[in-house]
């Protein structure tokens, strides 16, 4: 298989989102098979409003994954307004003035559609995937909900209880409670990151129609959004099909910028402080988050972070499912994450365990992250942490609802998307010494500790 680039990152990078004064048009990449044929072509089309439509034609493909990203999420969101962008993501599927929510659910359930949304720290995706010929209703109904929600009253307060029984049912969830903890001992509970996505009972409560309605408004503006389609398509015609979905209201005709803060430029990174903190639920097991400062988004040495993460606890041969289930037997649950953010992120341990074996299950997995901060991993860890990480990206990446997510996502928070062979040229130029020296950074900073579990429970060892 063989992949043509027809642009560089410098060059990718002059279409971040700004008003521009026509359309242009890309091809970022063409991939070819063994015997020369074309089977995937990634283009990006800038609309003069900022609006960017990124599209994946993929030969063979009978059907197509549409989905819309906004760059909002609950870190663009204050005290009054926390929840607002998970709020607006049931809103905008309750009504437009063309159409009701049985007509929004009835035009994609005749076709045999699949649709949803989710929100998330730093965006919110409205996606769904149908058949090739049906692609042109998907992106008409997207279009009208994304630039056209009505946000009644009556809506807002009937949705208004879905939303307190969805954080009801987070809450009664020990993994959800756990990261909610952690993220509130790393980041703080007065900083977007630190709060929950949905919201809190308090913040859903008191939101008013109006004030969902100004976030609507000031956040979902063409140059913050990103229309990404992959599958069987003719770029052309999607982005004919997204100009008319689009240009109602005069949606299109909006070039403001991106939010505030959410731009390119320097940001001030956040230190993390030592911190520790349990939540007593009446669970039948104990839920423990080990938690350090991780990398943001755009530091060179994710991938290397990603090669250490996959070696520590990201799989059954991993040093962290050996150690605490397979030899000790002290855990069902053990895996390691690296969540990155903006300007921020996160890397850990999160294990389930009986609330007896506590202590020893904290012992083992602070014993297991000094040796990897002292040490590093081995050569073999390293082959399997690339192989592991390289093999599950591209099984991933076999249905367009995953290749969509990656264009939308990478185009949105990274304004560019870097080809699948050139993430695998970056893993596979990961070093032992990189993987040690990133190790030897996250591993040795200061500790956040969470403990959800029933109450009696052991108290958290100390360090």
């Amino acid at each position: 298989m063989s992949t043509t680039r027809s642009t560089t990152a410098g060059q990718q990078h002059a279409d971040r989102p700004s008003a521009v004064s026509r359309a242009t048009t890309r091809t970022l990449e063409t991939v070819r098979d063994d015997a020369g044929q074309v089977t995937s072509v990634v283009r990006r089309t800038t609309l003069p409003s900022g609006l960017r439509i990124v599209t994946e034609q993929m030969a063979g493909a009978r059907s197509a994954s549409l989905g819309v990203f906004v760059g909002v999420g609950s870190r663009d969101e204050n005290p009054r307004t926390h929840g607002a962008s998970h709020f607006l993501e049931h809103l905008l599927f309750k009504g437009t003035a063309e159409r009701s929510a049985l007509d929004i659910s009835i035009a994609l359930d005749a076709v045999g559609g699949e649709f949803n949304a989710f929100t998330a720290k730093e965006y919110t995706c409205y996606h769904a995937r149908v058949l090739a010929d049906d692609l042109p209703v998907a992106v008409d109904v997207l279009g009208d909900m994304i630039t056209g929600s009505l946000i009644e009253a009556p809506d807002v307060d009937a949705e208004r209880d879905v939303i307190l029984d969805e954080i009801a049912m987070h809450d009664d969830d020990p993994d959800d409670v756990v990261q909610n903890l952690v993220a509130a001992l790393a980041w703080g509970e007065q900083s977007p990151l630190g709060r929950p996505i949905a919201g809190s009972t308090a913040s859903i409560e008191a939101m008013t129609p109006r004030q969902i309605r100004t976030f609507y408004r000031r956040h979902y503006t063409p140059a913050n959004t990103v229309v990404a389609v992959a599958g069987a398509l003719d770029h052309a015609d999607v982005v004919r099909a997204v100009r008319v979905a689009f240009a109602r209201n005069g949606w299109l005709e909006d070039a403001a910028a991106p939010a505030p803060g959410r731009g390119a430029g320097p940001r001030r990174r956040p230190a993390l402080s030592e911190a520790e903190g349990r939540v007593e639920r009446p669970f039948e097991q104990v839920n423990l988050v080990v938690a350090r400062q991780g990398l943001h988004r755009d530091d060179e040495r994710r991938y290397a972070l990603g090669v250490l993460n996959t070696a520590l606890g990201g799989g059954t041969s991993s040093r962290l499912f050996q150690e605490v289930r397979e030899v000790r037997g002290l855990a069902y649950s053990v895996y390691s994450f690296a969540s990155q953010y903006a300007d921020a992120g996160l890397v850990g341990v999160a294990i389930g365990c009986l609330p007896e074996r506590t202590d020893e299950v904290l012992r083992v997995v602070r014993e297991q992250l000094q040796i990897i901060a002292a040490t590093g991993i081995t050569a073999d860890e390293l082959a399997r942490g690339k192989g592991q990480l390289i093999g599950g990206m591209i099984l991933g990446l076999e249905d367009n609802g995953s290749r969509m997510m990656r264009l939308g996502k990478n185009e949105l928070v990274h304004h560019e998307v870097v080809g699948i062979d050139d993430v695998i040229a970056r893993i596979e130029a990961v070093t032992v010494e990189q993987v040690r020296d990133v190790a030897a950074d996250v591993f040795t900073r200061p500790e956040i500790l969470a403990v959800v579990g029933p109450a009696g429970a052991d108290s958290p060892a100390g360090r």
